[in-house]
């Protein structure tokens, strides 16, 4: 027991103060983490100054209560790590030393989380705020101690490298040193360095090989930066003033660039084009605030980096109109992740940030009049739609159709669009002869159903005492609400249907996207999603599959067992975060597969972990399900970039990614009834994975899901490299 104890422990410090140094770098790659973290010792004296005070605050924390959880990510500890290098680097060791930098450790780390409590409930991030004033009250209270002064170890630090390495890796680091290479690209090597509070070449192209590794949208985004600011500096003629330093030009003006160019920012061309902005902005702050510092004695550190970046969110936070300038959403401690998932998410996001509504009636319907129709759908009112049922020959009635009840809509059911209240019913109106009107009370009988606060919807030219529902009730989703009429300002039967965002029965037309509809263009069945119905489409509701939608009910606590030949056997278990995500975890691998089951479609959202497990294989296989088998509907997606692996044609692109997407993995799958019965039996759920590459597509691999009495019983993958069978049971 004390040893399964030890080991978490242990794990959860080896995280907590990695992911404490990746953040340094806005990253939470352990790998790249530890190689920060490694680089660090090339002073050893100050690299163990950093460590000990990560490692002081976090065991103090634990002592004081903080969770696990909290302190993991690193977020409240990075600027520790600072205040350590920092302390170090500039004061001699000694006794009151040692003292003060566990103080200063401790009040670094309150602050820290003082600040982050105070900045991210504005959506503000703390930055290294917490460094800076602490490191700066220690410098002033430091002329008063006689026991602590300054050190000019850092101008000796070959020193402590032949105390490391001996004269071998003095010789290595002076040849890297003496280098002939341009002032530029030395600059900029030694500028990376300063990061770390070293100013050397060898620490800066170790650092640069790194977070190339990690991400190239932040490496282009450090090498902008830095160009940035050294043209800036040249422009206005003050880049040789001493302010100007190794250290400003990379914790300042590069970090600015990756903090704003693509990390709390999406990339994109729009970011990098403020870079031209923002670095400037940082560049002003060193020297104007640098200035005033500087006589009280206190070092500027990265107070500009840091006012710049919270300065920039929080002004883009006050926009009141949509922007191409996008906030990251989620953030996925990488800015090609956070681009992809972005642009993986544009329409699921949708699906959370509309109230879903489903077209108002059974069957397929046409629609007569779109949005902005020529009729009747002007101005304020202009975002509604028309439906009417047509035959075979395009008529919307059987002979002689001059009787409402010849026209097929006429006397059929209107269903609740969504769950909701009813707020206001006429029923008073009667049905319109064909080819009469009733202007004086335009839209007939209707019903309006509050969905959500601000979210209502209005069904008119209803027929005269068919309602089902009563003004108060509650009704749910696809519920009989009334049928079909002629009344109103309706020369036929036909069926209005408007958004709106208030309860009047006359009020102005919202435009708002129906969810999960398909469209007959008499050559396939095309699937679509929170968009809106164009005239003359054919279309209707997905009718869900009990058997498929209860297959794909993964309810929290959930087990499902697989095995399969060559693979270690694997217990996916559902789970729920606290932002109340839902998730399959496999506790042995440390895999997780994020997902969405709204009823009529599952679908994953993100997945975590080894690329080499089955439950990476299923989420590959299952991406995107359709919960129905009613029709041949071809579904299809795109997978994000990000869950795919590195190779030299996907580094391109993501140095490309902010300007140019030109790979694209491509998913379509497709459900069918083996049995021929709607809601019962045997489920072939097929899917099939393509690769486009500048628009030229190749096929991966392709998938087959079996369902059977509403169990998911297989799954086989079958691609270039291995064929894949897969069993399932609970």
């Amino acid at each position: 027991m004390k040893a399964s104890v030890m080991i978490s422990f242990s794990k959860y410090m080896i995280n907590a103060i990695l992911n404490s140094y990746g953040m340094l770098f806005f990253s939470k790659n352990k790998i790249f983490a530890l190689l920060i973290l490694v680089v660090s010792f090339f002073t050893p004296f100050t690299g163990a100054c950093g460590l000990a005070a990560v490692i002081i605050a976090i065991l103090a924390a634990l002592a004081l209560g903080f969770s696990k959880a909290q302190m993991e990510n690193g977020l409240l500890t990075y600027s520790v790590v600072l205040f350590g290098l920092g302390f170090g680097t500039n004061f001699e060791f000694g006794t009151a030393f040692t003292a003060l930098l566990i103080v200063g450790a401790l009040l670094t780390f309150f602050i820290a989380t003082a600040l982050n409590v105070i900045l991210n409930k504005r959506g503000l991030p703390a930055l290294s705020l917490a460094f800076i004033i602490s490191t700066a009250l220690l410098i002033v209270a430091s002329k008063s101690f006689g026991g602590v002064g300054l050190t000019h170890r850092h101008i000796y630090w070959y020193n402590e490298m032949y105390a490391l390495g001996g004269n071998r890796l003095v010789n290595v680091i002076t040849t890297i040193e003496n280098w002939n290479i341009p002032d530029f690209i030395a600059g900029f090597f030694r500028s990376m360095s300063a990061i770390l509070f070293q100013v050397n070449i060898a620490t800066g192209i170790i650092l640069s090989i790194g977070l190339l590794i990690y991400s190239r949208i932040a490496f282009i985004l450090m090498i902008f930066g830095y160009t940035v600011a050294i043209f800036f500096g040249v422009l206005m003629g003050s880049f040789n003033q001493v302010d100007v330093s190794y250290y400003n030009m990379g914790t300042n003006f590069m970090l600015v660039a990756v903090a704003l160019g693509g990390f709390y920012l999406i990339p994109s061309i729009r970011s990098f084009f403020w870079i031209f902005i923002s670095v400037p902005i940082a560049y002003l702050m060193v020297i104007g605030v640098g200035s005033l510092l500087f006589k009280v004695g206190v070092p500027i550190f990265s107070l500009p980096f840091c006012i710049t970046v919270i300065l920039f969110l929080y002004m883009l936070q006050m926009r009141t109109k949509p922007s191409k300038l996008v906030l990251t959403p989620i953030q996925y401690y990488s800015p090609e992740t956070n681009l992809y998932r972005y642009i993986n998410g544009k329409e699921r996001l949708m699906n959370n940030i509309y109230h879903q509504l489903s077209l108002p009636f059974m069957g397929e319907w046409m629609v007569s009049q779109g949005y902005d129709g020529s009729m009747t759908h002007k101005g304020d009112w202009g975002k509604a739609l028309d439906f009417v049922i047509l035959d075979d020959e395009m008529k919307t009635f059987r002979f002689p159709g001059n009787l409402p009840e010849h026209f097929y809509c006429y006397n059929k059911p209107v269903l609740a669009p969504a769950d909701g209240i009813v707020e206001d019913i006429i029923d008073h109106i009667d049905d319109n002869e064909i080819g009469g009107n009733n202007a004086q009370q335009n839209w007939g009988n209707s019903i309006v159903i509050k969905h959500t606060e601000g979210l209502y919807t209005k069904l008119s030219h209803l027929k005269k005492q068919s309602f089902k529902v009563v003004k108060g009730a509650y009704v749910k989703k696809g519920e009989i609400v009334a049928l079909v009429g002629n009344s109103g300002r309706s020369p036929e039967p036909h069926l209005h249907f408007q958004v709106q965002a208030t309860p009047n029965v006359g009020s102005k037309t919202l435009a708002y996207p129906i969810s999960y509809f398909t469209i007959n263009n008499h050559k396939e069945i095309v699937l679509q999603n929170n968009s809106v119905p164009s005239e003359g489409s054919f279309v209707s509701n997905v009718v869900g599959n009990a058997a498929l939608q209860q297959a794909f009910n993964f309810q929290p606590g959930y087990i499902l067992k697989v095995q399969a030949p060559n693979f270690a056997d694997e217990t996916w278990e559902v789970c729920t975060s606290i932002y109340n995500e839902t998730y399959l975890y496999c506790a042995a691998q440390q895999a997780f597969a994020y997902f969405i089951n709204n009823g009529t479609a599952f679908y994953f959202t993100n997945y975590f972990g080894s690329k080499k497990t089955l439950l990476y294989h299923f989420y590959n296989a299952a991406y995107k399900v359709l919960l129905s088998s009613e029709k041949q509907i071809n579904v299809k997606d795109h997978f994000p970039l990000n869950v795919f692996s590195v190779n030299p044609i996907k580094w391109l692109q993501d140095l490309l990614a902010p300007f140019y997407i030109f790979i694209r993995m491509r998913f379509e799958s497709e459900v069918k009834q083996t049995d021929g019965l709607l809601n019962d039996g045997s489920i072939s759920f097929t899917s099939k994975q393509t690769l486009a590459l500048f628009g030229i597509s190749k096929h991966q691999s392709t998938a087959v899901v079996q369902i059977s009495n509403g169990q998911i019983q297989s799954f086989s993958i079958i691609n270039h490299q291995q064929t894949i069978s897969a069993l399932c049971s609970q």
